[in-house]
């Protein structure tokens, strides 16, 4: 199949590299010298005809290497350059643990100095004494450089190993480069070194050199997206033939690239034939490829096709395209003005797609999408406009994205009206889309778009209405908009996907009590009671805390005759009497000075066994009523003397 993939490029012609530019310079990176170890500014150094070396007898040979041992463990970086320094001079080299522990120690360092010396020395090593130098050792260099964001040593040092057939297995080297390349923006640089490694596999049969699939892709990338040279592509193509690399979807999309970028339509049509022989069934990236080397181009008419023509391949399933190839599209489109195209693409890729596509994989979603995710809703909105112009079907997907953009801008109420227009179109949206909306609307104080929204889930017959019905609920409340809450619940209240339950009111009576609204919070409780929902604890605990509020003590009276009656005729059904519901009635009670119902509330108390602190209740009589004397009262109400007198011995007043 190798041969195959290469077939109908051109002739294998010699290596060279045409149209890249050079490496940047070593020369910055090696000044000052780093063999250097400290400038004297005031005493510059002399570059001097270099004198004979002299050789060390053993004992200094031994002393040296020891030191430098000694230097490393105690990271004395320094001394330990020293002692190298001294060894190599006088022609000695370290043992090979050594030597790589001090290349390894300098280029993990992380700092300009030392990585200089790291490198220099590896490339005196490969020169002099190559066999003392380690794959893994140069590896990590590389890693090291590529941290230090130092691209033109790590290219120096690849291409001294093949200057000087220090040859390393091509997994040791070819990736990081690769990583340092992409990083860098220059995948040019890579090749040149990459088709140098090729050459010498090939011709020298070293099999341990030979790139893999990855390294093969990043360098037809390189051809293809930085040089868009043909021939360059084409000759890698040739090599990775010769060497029995397979390609894969990656290989073919970066060639579609280039020859859709050149219009070569021909070569196009052999790759898709090349791609089903080598088993490569995905090809959403040929195709993403395709289309912006024709957007690229600007060649509108085949961008156009070739997302038509693969729906109709795909049997009009969805394709999942990235944002950032749409975006693309879009740009050139409205950079002609080419309003209508897009329009006209989307109602085309509608038609193959069917109603059963996916909303956020449709072609008009990821064009809209595209429009609103660089801020320009509004003339993602256009496009809408012209589809309505020519009178075509619009897809949710062109309106969700518009949608989701009105909702992060927290224009509610144009989002209101775009729903409301997509209704009347006949489409649906899901109850996720109504609740993002409503929510947005709640958080804006949007109040109005917000109930509008909902009775248009109402009316669409969407099932689950509790997410965004809680939202309204929470968001007038929290926004003390008792009477909103109070009209919206009416509304609602006999809608069976909405559970209302007594909660629900006691949540607008406790808003109405709170803000002094007591007639609002009564109408709201007859209303309540008239629509069978059964008061509870809590309903009547926010009435008695509104009404002490406004001193109203009598309605706390007529409230308590009604929850005696409830607790006579079926004990505690609905009601929780317990030490707050006491409290409330006998602080209230006390205050308002009705002392005979004070006493039925302290029998029934005692009657549950609820425990009642006297101290508040005697505090409330002497705040309010320590100037009251049974003897006044003996002459006008007996009845209320005699509980009065009750109430005292009861709370130890008579004391």
């Amino acid at each position: 199949m190798g041969k195959r993939v290469a077939s109908f490029f051109l002739p294998y012609r010699a290596l060279f590299f045409s149209s890249t530019t050079e490496t940047p310079s070593l020369y910055s990176f090696l000044q000052p010298s780093v063999f250097t170890l400290t400038i004297n500014k005031q005493q510059p150094i002399s570059e001097g005809s270099p004198k004979a070396p002299t050789f060390l007898s053993p004992s200094q040979h031994s002393t040296l290497e020891t030191t430098l041992h000694k230097s490393l463990l105690s990271s004395n970086t320094d001394e330990a350059w020293k002692s190298f320094k001294a060894l190599t001079t006088h022609r000695a080299f370290p043992p090979k643990p050594l030597t790589n522990s001090l290349l390894s120690h300098l280029s993990s360092l992380g700092d300009t100095l030392n990585l200089k010396r790291a490198f220099a020395s590896a490339l005196f090593l490969m020169e002099k004494n190559p066999l003392l130098l380690q794959h893994d050792t140069l590896h990590h260099m590389l890693l090291s450089m590529k941290a230090a964001n130092t691209a033109a040593p790590a290219f120096a040092l690849v291409r001294s190993m093949l200057r000087f057939r220090f040859f390393v297995p091509f997994h040791v080297w070819g990736p990081v480069l690769v990583e340092i390349s992409r990083n860098c923006g220059n995948l040019a640089a890579f090749l040149r070194l990459f088709e140098e490694n090729c050459r010498v596999a090939l011709e020298e049969r070293v099999e341990f050199m030979k790139p893999d699939v990855g390294a093969c892709n990043a360098a037809l990338e390189g051809c293809c997206c930085e040089l868009e040279s043909v021939s360059d592509a084409e000759r890698i193509v040739e090599t990775m033939s010769s060497l029995g690399v397979r390609p894969d979807e990656f290989s073919f999309g970066f060639l579609g690239y280039l020859y859709a970028l050149k219009g070569l339509e021909e070569r196009i049509r052999e790759l898709e034939v090349l791609m089903d022989g080598f088993g490569c069934l995905n090809k959403k990236g040929f195709y993403c490829n395709l289309i912006k080397g024709y957007v690229k181009s600007e060649n509108l008419a085949s961008v156009e096709a070739t997302i038509v023509r693969f729906l109709n391949d795909g049997c009009g399933k969805d394709w999942g395209f990235g944002v950032e190839t749409f975006c693309e599209v879009i740009k050139v489109y409205f950079q002609k003005g080419n309003i209508k195209g897009l329009a006209n693409l989307i109602v085309k890729a509608q038609k193959i797609e069917g109603s059963n596509i996916v909303v956020d994989r449709s072609i008009g979603y990821g064009i809209v999408n595209a429009r609103v995710s660089i801020g320009l809703s509004d003339k993602a909105h256009s496009i809408l406009d012209e589809m309505n112009v020519q009178g075509a079907s619009v897809g949710l997907g062109v309106y969700i994205p518009i949608l989701k953009a009105y909702c992060k801008e927290n224009r509610t109420a144009e989002a209101t009206q775009l729903v409301m227009e997509i209704s009347n179109s006949g489409l649906q949206l899901d109850v996720g889309t109504y609740d993002a909306l409503i929510e947005a609307s709640m958080c804006s104080q949007d109040f109005q778009s917000a109930f509008s929204l909902f009775r248009d889930m109402r009316e669409a017959r969407i099932p689950d209405l509790k997410g965004s019905y809680l939202t309204i609920m929470t968001g007038l409340m929290e926004k003390h908009r008792p009477e909103l809450m109070a009209a919206f619940l009416d509304e609602v209240v006999e809608d069976p996907r909405i559970d209302v339950g007594t909660h629900d009111w006691n949540s607008i009576i406790h808003a109405f009590c709170k803000a002094g609204r007591l007639d609002d919070a009564r109408r709201t409780f007859r209303r309540m009671t008239f629509l069978q929902f059964e008061p509870n604890d809590q309903t009547y605990l926010s009435m008695i805390n509104g009404y002490v509020l406004a001193e109203k003590y009598f309605l706390v009276l007529m409230l308590w005759n009604e929850v005696k009656r409830k607790l006579s005729m079926d004990g505690q059904k609905g009601i929780k009497f317990d030490h707050n519901l006491v409290d409330a009635f006998l602080y209230a009670m006390v205050k308002g000075g009705f002392f005979d119902a004070v006493m039925q509330v302290v029998e029934k108390a005692n009657e549950m066994k609820i425990f009642v602190d006297k101290w508040r209740y005697k505090q409330a009589f002497m705040e309010t009523h320590k100037k009251l004397r049974v003897a006044k009262l003996r002459k006008r109400n007996f009845k209320k003397m005699e509980a009065l007198i009750a109430f005292k011995n009861w709370a130890g007043l008579n004391a």
